[in-house]
């Protein structure tokens, strides 16, 4: 490598260690569609003596192959961009750089080189979080990779098809989040450190939970304090639907006690259908609802791959694309046309279309991360 090369491959790594020091969340996406890495820092009292520093969770890993629901000849996907991160061993490898630069796993003299350090780790994955039974989400050949001891967390569905593999030691079926004050602690027992949750948001009336989200909450710096509504005991979260979850289903995120911030909401922006009776994705105006509500950090698309189809299904599907800024201008549109803009249309007002527009929304693409400031 020449001297150029060599000092803009330093500069590289240098910008990833000072972003790794902040020791925010990292989301990496692991391919086109909808398979995710978030590493959760943990608290500072649980890296004391040489644990890693970060708590990954792995969701919905579908990274190569097909995918089949019901028969082949009734419906069956295939990605149509190669996953930039194709097997659970990059993965791991991924993980581990993540640790070396962020100085979990020390290097220096003295100590292990690069190539040594994690090789007494036997996985870097902690825990593994499906949101669906449905394959292209609960992908059998991506999951037997998994090594056997990680911790699984899945859907009702899910847990039981993933039970009848006899692979994993661990699966825990995921419990909703509802009621009038909902505690996200409540979900942080074991098998999980107690700062972390993962738990489910359900829409009512929804009988295959088609329309649900995955919560995982965190606090990473946790309190002493007894008192359950401690400002110090509110979490952060990711909430993660691929197909959209009304708008409705997320008021106990409003009156969570203690509070939850969300960091990251993950909906995509396509709207699919199966002609004109069965809505699939709810798409980006759905999104736009949800987001006013949530007030995320990040909203970050996700599930809106165009994959390679076939089975009857395939022949049916119908998907509208929009841009969240042609969402946007949508709504304004329809505003105000009610009335001058008076009545709230979709949650919106012609003077509240607006109000999304410090969240940052991220199209993070295939085999690209984010520090989630």
């Amino acid at each position: 490598m020449d001297a150029p090369s060599a000092q803009l491959a330093q500069d590289i790594r240098d910008s990833v260690v000072r972003g790794l020091a902040t020791r925010r969340p990292l989301l990496h996406h692991l391919n086109a569609d909808t398979s995710w890495l978030l590493q959760v820092p943990r608290p500072a009292a649980a890296i004391k003596h040489g644990t890693r520093i970060y708590y990954n969770i792995l969701i919905d890993p579908w990274l190569s192959g097909g995918q089949s629901d019901v028969a082949r000849w009734f419906s069956q996907q295939w990605h149509a961009t190669e996953s930039k991160v194709a097997t659970i061993a990059q993965i791991e490898e991924l993980a581990r750089e993540i640790e070396i630069l962020a100085g979990g796993l020390r290097l220096g003299k003295g100590r292990l080189k690069n190539g040594e350090a994690g090789a007494d780790i036997r996985t870097f994955v902690d825990a593994v979080a499906i949101s669906h039974e449905f394959t292209d989400h609960c992908h059998k050949e991506t999951l037997l990779e998994v090594e056997r001891d990680v911790l699984v967390f899945a859907t009702e569905k899910a847990a039981a098809l993933i039970r009848s593999w006899n692979h994993f030691r661990s699966v825990n079926t995921i419990m909703p989040f509802a009621g009038a004050s909902p505690d996200w602690r409540d979900n942080a027992m074991p098998p999980l450190p107690e700062w972390l949750s993962i738990s489910r948001l359900i829409a009512e009336g929804d009988a295959l939970y088609y329309h649900s989200a995955l919560l995982i909450a965190f606090n990473t710096t946790p309190s002493t304090s007894s008192s359950a509504s401690s400002i110090s005991d509110a979490a952060e979260a990711v909430i993660y639907t691929p197909h959209g979850i009304p708008a409705a289903a997320l008021s106990p995120i409003s009156t969570a006690d203690p509070p939850i911030h969300t960091l990251a909401f993950l909906h995509g922006l396509h709207a699919v259908s199966i002609g004109s009776a069965q809505q699939l994705n709810l798409g980006a105006h759905n999104g736009l609802e949800a987001q006013r509500i949530l007030k995320a950090r990040y909203w970050v698309g996700t599930h809106d791959e165009v994959k390679k189809g076939g089975g009857l299904v395939n022949w049916f599907l119908r998907r509208r694309i929009l841009t969240v800024e042609e969402a946007v201008e949508e709504e304004r549109k329809r505003a105000k046309r009610v009335n001058g803009g008076r009545r709230m249309v979709n949650g919106w007002s012609k003077n509240s279309v607006d109000e999304w527009d410090d969240v940052r929304f991220e199209e993070v693409a295939n085999g690209e991360s984010r520090v989630l400031e």
